[in-house]
């Protein structure tokens, strides 16, 4: 069944090839073009244009068949095109002549639409979840490593003396910076499109200011024309928000490999989180951060595979749209899984005690014995260059002493900051308002 169907029959070729992926893709959104339909058919009961009783026969039809998908239980055939003609197929039985009538003042462009925005939504509320919730596990095991110090490095090399607490703050900061992308995101996709139909709106005297509330957007997209332009582009704001995201988790990986390698030795990971060898029985390999790296990695091309898919389009729809969910969904839910076993890896690290202490690092405490002549009257240039060539000449002995007051004062300070950054963002998130709702 199509909905589009005019009584001739399409190449059966043609068919198969214009389909592609709808049936496996639409499972994604069913649930959303259920709702998007409810909100239809209050609203033309609303308008008069069915009457009460349609309307009752219809919101009863779609609350089963949104049980039906809530509980998996819900399979698009091969005889319907996609979840939007299976659904009407599914009125028209249940419902008689109202199923008929649900796609008045409708066309499948702002429908298909309207149901890919409530998904993007409702996963926008799921990322941002399970940020916070890494957030959380950051800020727990810089807490609890704030004394745990290990060597900061620029260019590979050893550079100044760092803190576990402050590497997980940084992340768990960085998590922060993400979200506010995220956010720039949600506020771009809360708007009904419902009624602006194939994108020169209707005759009909809908209300699309109630189809706006039934939805839960917060703005109806105002222009007809200007609705179907967000065919694409919610896709590509999106995909930059959980590139940048992936890009942030890809970094925290790259770090736990590094740090978790016999040269470095400052990460342990339990064993039976590690894979082993087929010839090598010694090997414990950090397998699930390198899986992690490369997904994250994966998803970073996305923004570059959609912009190339629409690139220069025309105003309008047009059917190289149908792509983005090929391109996209998949990706975006393997965000999810990998975010949920970034914070299981990460609540099972160990951290190994006083690596730091291994004379290989002693230069590391070089500015601060620089400071400390600083301090005492010497210039800046001339510490420096004293410094300097007490490590030349192998003779440098580093001060220690600041372990527990520098690090500390600079970690405390930063914890309680980042966690009132995060705190200050959600007083005044959109997404953080529809979390609550």
């Amino acid at each position: 069944m199509k909905l589009w169907d005019k009584g001739y029959t399409v190449n059966e070729k043609i068919d198969k090839f214009t389909i592609g992926k709808d049936r496996e893709l639409d499972i994604y959104i069913a649930k959303y073009d259920v709702l998007g339909n409810l909100a239809q058919s209050k609203m033309l009961a609303k308008v008069g244009l069915i009457s009460t009783e349609e309307s009752i026969s219809l919101n009863n039809a779609l609350t089963d068949l949104l049980k039906e998908i809530n509980e998996g239980n819900f399979i698009i055939e091969e005889e319907f095109e996609d979840i939007h003609s299976k659904i009407e197929h599914y009125l028209t039985i249940k419902c008689g002549e109202a199923g008929k009538k649900i796609h008045t003042a409708r066309s499948r462009n702002d429908q298909v639409l309207t149901a890919l925005l409530l998904f993007y939504k409702d996963y926008c509320k799921k990322l941002t979840q399970l940020v916070e919730d890494l957030f959380d596990v950051f800020i727990k095991k810089a807490e609890k490593h704030k004394a745990d110090l290990l060597p900061g490095y620029t260019h590979f090399q050893a550079a100044m003396p760092s803190s576990f607490g402050l590497l997980f703050s940084a992340y768990a900061e960085q998590l922060i910076l993400d979200l506010y992308l995220l956010e720039g995101v949600f506020k771009t996709i809360d708007q009904n499109p419902l009624g602006s139909a194939a994108g020169f709106g209707t005759s009909f005297p809908i209300d699309r200011d109630f189809t706006t509330k039934e939805l839960n957007f917060s703005n109806t997209l105002i222009s007809s024309v200007g609705a179907q332009m967000l065919r694409g582009k919610a896709e590509k704001a999106l995909s930059f928000a959980i590139a940048q995201l992936a890009g942030t988790l890809s970094k925290f990986a790259y770090d736990m490999v590094l740090y978790n390698g016999q040269e470095f030795g400052f990460l342990k990971l339990p064993k039976e989180f590690t894979t082993g060898s087929s010839i090598m029985p010694h090997k414990k390999n950090p397998d699930v951060f390198e899986l992690i790296r490369a997904q994250c990695n994966k998803i970073q091309a996305l923004p570059n595979s959609l912009i190339l898919t629409i690139n220069n389009l025309p105003s309008g729809y047009h059917r190289d749209f149908q792509i983005l969910k090929e391109i996209l969904f998949e990706p975006i839910i393997q965000l999810l899984d990998v975010i949920e076993i970034t914070i299981h890896a990460v609540n099972n690290l160990e951290v190994v005690e006083n690596k730091i202490d291994d004379p290989k690092y002693n230069n590391i405490y070089t500015v601060e014995n620089i400071n400390q002549k600083i301090q005492s009257g010497v210039p800046f240039r001339d510490a420096y260059k004293e410094i300097g060539l007490q490590v030349e000449n192998n003779t440098f002995a580093p001060q220690k002493n600041f372990k527990t007051t520098h690090i500390g004062s600079i970690h405390n300070l930063a914890l309680d900051r980042i966690t009132a950054k995060l705190k200050q963002f959600k007083e005044n998130s959109e997404i953080y308002n529809f979390l609550k709702g």
